[in-house]
């Protein structure tokens, strides 16, 4: 007498359908609005999740500058970065990088920092994430869906 034994279903890149959504960050928590896109983006929230295939959706945010942070983050939260010269660190800090010309890159930061680290997975993944400052977004004819995230 044989038994099957039922084999683990793999999603192949052809069987994934990715949907756009919509997520609005006016006085949303960064922490956890990116926790929330970074599941999103992988592809946690669907059954078929395979953690080698980009599964994830399209998600659109918009409102990015009116992004909270909790507690004394905002003054003293600093960002790095490195010119490639020697002696070429910057830094920045968290209240002027939200109030100067890029404040999307905060999120983009976060949400990037959650994601497989420094893979082609990851960067792919990351394509698929786009961050407006404002209400405004060129992607209407894909008639997203607008989600609410955690508070």
């Amino acid at each position: 007498m044989s038994v099957k034994l039922s084999s683990t279903f793999f999603a192949k890149p052809q069987d994934v359908e990715k949907n756009w959504l919509l997520i609005d960050a006016k006085e949303q928590i960064l922490g956890r609005l990116a926790a929330q896109i970074a599941k999103l983006l992988r592809g946690k929230h669907k059954p078929y999740y395979t953690p080698h295939i980009n599964c994830g959706d399209n998600i659109i945010v918009i409102n990015a500058d009116k992004v909270k942070l909790t507690g004394k983050k905002l003054q003293q939260k600093t960002y790095y970065r490195h010119t490639g010269y020697p002696g070429g660190i910057k830094e920045v800090k968290a209240a002027d990088l939200l109030s100067g010309k890029y404040p999307e890159r905060m999120l983009t930061l976060a949400v990037k920092r959650m994601l497989p680290k420094e893979s082609p997975l990851a960067r792919q993944q990351l394509k698929c994430l786009h961050i407006y400052r404002d209400n405004e977004h060129p992607h209407k004819a894909q008639k997203p869906v607008l989600i609410n995230p955690i508070k």
